[in-house]
C-alpha cells in the first residue's frame, strides 16, 4: 500500500487562507507547477530559498509515493522591467548593454540557475519548459480569451479586460484585492493610453523597432504578456485544472491573479486547487537588495567572498539552515543564524555516524512507532520542517542514549529509527550525504587501486592480454589508466 493512502497531507492554500486536507485531481498522481526564475542575472539567494522549499514540498511528495508531475519554467522572454506592462524586457535590456543576442544571456544565466540548485542538492523537476518554446501555444490563449470576449486588441498589443471579466468573476480573490478599490487608486499615467481600464494588463506587446524578441502574430509583431506563460505551460503539461502552483510571496499579486483570470477566461474553470506561496528571504533584519549592497549571492555562501560572512559555510549547512525555518515564514539570514545551524548540522551527522554501529538488544525500552509518526505528523501538518528537525534531533538524542547503555532497542526498533532518520534527512530534507560519497569514493580508490596491483603483476608475468583487459574494462567504466616512470596513477 503506498504511504500516502496512510497519511493525511494537509496544505495551506492560499487562496482560501486555511489548511486544506490534500485531494490530487487524480488519485495517486500530483500536478505541481511552480514559476521558474528570469534568466537575465544570477540566481540570488531569495530565490534559491523559494525553489528549496518546492523542491522539499516535491520530495515528500515522493516519498509519500505519489507519482509526481513537477513543472518548473524558465522565463527567457516577456518579462516587463518592473513588472508594468512598458518598458522594456529584462533578457533584451540586459542583451543590449552587454552587446549579446538575448539567447546568449538565457544561455549564461540559465546554466548559473542550474549550477547553483545542484550544489544545493536540488532534484530536477520533472518538465522544465521555456517561454520562447511555447509562442504558438500562448497565441492560441489570446485568441481564445479575445473570442470569449475578455480581451481587446490596441494598437497592435492586446489586453485583457480585468472590468468585464469582474462581472461574473472575481478578479483579486487571491491577493484578498477589490477591483473597484484597485481602479480608485490607480490614477492614469503616461503609457497606459491603449488601456480601457487601468487594471487591464498585456496578453500580448506590439513590438517597436528597437525591442530585440519579437513574432508574428494575428495581431502584428510582438512579444507575449510576462503573466501568459505560466498559463500556456501550465495548462499544456498539468491539464485545465491541476493540483498545486508554487511559486515566491511576491508573486501573488499580480502574476498570480492574472494566472487566475486567463485561465477561467479561457476554459471557465478555476486552474488550481491549492495555490502555495514561500516567504521573503531577509538578510540581517533587513530586505535583500542589490541597490542598497544589503545583498548575498549564493556562491558567497560557500565561498566565503561576503562581508556579512566570517567564514564559508557548506551549501549542506545553508540548505540544513533554510530548512529550520517554515517554508511561510519569513527567514531573518544573519552570521549568528548559519553558525548555529552548522553546529546543529554536525550534530545530526555525528548522531548518524554512532547510528551505524548500534546494536540491538532483546527488547526496546523507547517508543520508536511513536516518534516516527510525530515525524510524519509534522510534515503533514503543511510540511513543518522546523518540527520535523525538533523530531529528528529526539531522534538522536535516543541513539546517544542507546549507545550510552541508558536505554535500548531491538532489531526492528533500530531499523525503524535507522531508516526514518535517514529518509528524512536525506530523502525529504534534502541534505546531502558528503559522509557516504566520500567513503565510497575512498573504497572505490582502493578498488582500483587493487586492480592496478594485479594489472602489474600480470605484466610482470608478460600476461599482456590481462593485462590489457584490466585497463579496457576500467576505461570502459570511465576510470582512465595512465603509466609514468613513477607507476601507475588513475582518473575517474
Amino acid at each position: 500500500m503506498q504511504l500516502y493512502k496512510n497519511n493525511q497531507l494537509k496544505i495551506y492554500n492560499s487562496l482560501s487562507g486555511e489548511k486544506e486536507l490534500f485531494k490530487p485531481v487524480h488519485a495517486g498522481n500530483v500536478g505541481m507547477y511552480v514559476c521558474g526564475p528570469t534568466v537575465y542575472s544570477n540566481v540570488h539567494l531569495g530565490n534559491v530559498r523559494t525553489f528549496m522549499s518546492f523542491d522539499m514540498i516535491f520530495r515528500y511528495l515522493l516519498h509519500l509515493e505519489y507519482k509526481v508531475r513537477y513543472v518548473r519554467n524558465i522565463t527567457d522572454v516577456g518579462h516587463i522591467v518592473d513588472d508594468v506592462d512598458d518598458g522594456e524586457d529584462k533578457i533584451a535590456k540586459k542583451a543590449r548593454v552587454e552587446q549579446l543576442e538575448p539567447m546568449e544571456i538565457v544561455q549564461r544565466y540559465t546554466v548559473d540557475f542550474h549550477d547553483v540548485l545542484n550544489k544545493f542538492n536540488f532534484l530536477p523537476p520533472s518538465i522544465e519548459p521555456t517561454a520562447t518554446g511555447h509562442i504558438i501555444e500562448q497565441i492560441e490563449i489570446v485568441s481564445q480569451i479575445i473570442e470569449k470576449g475578455f480581451a481587446y486588441e490596441s494598437n497592435g498589443s492586446v489586453y485583457f479586460d480585468v472590468v468585464k471579466f469582474n462581472e461574473k468573476n472575481h478578479y483579486g480573490k487571491l491577493s484578498g484585492r477589490n477591483i473597484e478599490e484597485m481602479i480608485a487608486n490607480t490614477r492614469d499615467t503616461e503609457g497606459q493610453t491603449d488601456k480601457k481600464n487601468s487594471q487591464d494588463f498585456a496578453l500580448w506587446k506590439k513590438a517597436e523597432p528597437e525591442h530585440i524578441m519579437r513574432w508574428p502574430s494575428p495581431w502584428g509583431v510582438g512579444f507575449p504578456g510576462w503573466h501568459l506563460e505560466c498559463t500556456a505551460m501550465s495548462t499544456k503539461y498539468l491539464g485545465e485544472t491541476f493540483d498545486i502552483h508554487g511559486g515566491g510571496m511576491d508573486l501573488k499579486f499580480p502574476h498570480h491573479e492574472c494566472e487566475i483570470a486567463q485561465n477561467e477566461a479561457c476554459t471557465g474553470k478555476s486552474p488550481v486547487n491549492y495555490w502555495m506561496h514561500a516567504n521573503m528571504l531577509n538578510l540581517n533584519g533587513k530586505k535583500m537588495s542589490k541597490s542598497t549592497g544589503n545583498n548575498l549571492l549564493p556562491a558567497e555562501i560557500y565561498t566565503g567572498g561576503s562581508p556579512f560572512l566570517s567564514k564559508a559555510f557548506s551549501p549542506n549547512v545553508a540548505r540544513f539552515f533554510m530548512m529550520q525555518a517554515h517554508y511561510r515564514s519569513i527567514l531573518d539570514f544573519t552570521d549568528d543564524g548559519i553558525l548555529a545551524a552548522e553546529k546543529g548540522f554536525n550534530r545530526l551527522m555525528d548522531g548518524l555516524d554512532v547510528l551505524k554501529d548500534l546494536k540491538p538488544s532483546a527488547n526496546s525500552s523507547l517508543d520508536i512507532a511513536a516518534w516516527k509518526q510525530n515525524c510524519y505528523d509534522a510534515m503533514n501538518d503543511d510540511f513543518n520542517t522546523p518540527i520535523l528537525i525538533a523530531n529528528l534531533f529526539e531522534g538522536i538524542r535516543f541513539v546517544n542514549l542507546v549507545n550510552d547503555g541508558k536505554e535500548t532497542l531491538n532489531a526492528e526498533d533500530l531499523k525503524t529509527l535507522s531508516d526514518t532518520l535517514n529518509i528524512f534527512t536525506f530523502d525529504v530534507l534534502g541534505i546531502k550525504d558528503e559522509k557516504s560519497a566520500a567513503d565510497n569514493s575512498e573504497k572505490l580508490g582502493g578498488v582500483v587501486e587493487m586492480l592496478i596491483g594485479m594489472r602489474d603483476e600480470a605484466r610482470a608475468n608478460k600476461n599482456f592480454a590481462l593485462s590489457d583487459q584490466i585497463r579496457d574494462q576500467l576505461s570502459a567504466l570511465g576510470i582512465q589508466l595512465k603509466d609514468g616512470k613513477d607507476g601507475t596513477t588513475f582518473s575517474i
